[in-house]
């Protein structure tokens, strides 16, 4: 990684703030964009990781959809922060699925209370259609919301 990269990286992380009860709209990406989600069990442990870490009350998921190269995760924090959470899901999923999956760190983005909640979940799942993976959006395995 070149000294512009690590700086920007590093700037970026040092923005980045974390609030209870803040809803966030997170992005992470698979090494070098590899389909690995595009194997089913890969998604499906994912999914489990996601679905195990919300039991705990550390979040609660409003939207996901499981790419085959990334996650769109649609969440409101209850405990910790953000990165913990993110690092914890990432991690987990790896030593379950036996491999190295993510790209070093996360996009993510607080949303304004006033914000369309149902439009960015509806936003989140099409992913696939808007992909070209699936006609409907049905028809895609790998998405839940909370409400659409």
């Amino acid at each position: 990684m070149s000294k512009d990269a690590r700086f920007s990286s590093n700037r970026l992380r040092a923005g980045r703030w974390s609030g209870e009860g803040q809803i966030y709209l997170v992005t992470a990406v698979t090494k070098l964009r590899q389909p690995v989600f595009h194997d089913l069990f890969a998604a499906r442990e994912l999914i489990r990781v996601m679905r195990a870490d919300e039991a705990r009350d550390s979040h609660k998921t409003l939207a996901y959809v499981v790419m085959p190269d990334h996650l769109h995760w649609l969440l409101e924090l209850r405990q910790g922060s953000l990165s913990q959470l993110v690092g914890r899901v990432k991690s987990i999923c790896a030593k379950r699925i036996g491999r190295r999956v993510w790209q070093d760190g996360f996009h993510d983005r607080a949303l304004r209370k006033e914000e369309d909640l149902q439009a960015m979940a509806r936003y989140v799942v099409a992913n696939p259609l808007r992909a070209g993976l699936v006609e409907r959006i049905g028809d895609y395995p790998h998405w839940d919301a909370v409400w659409l």
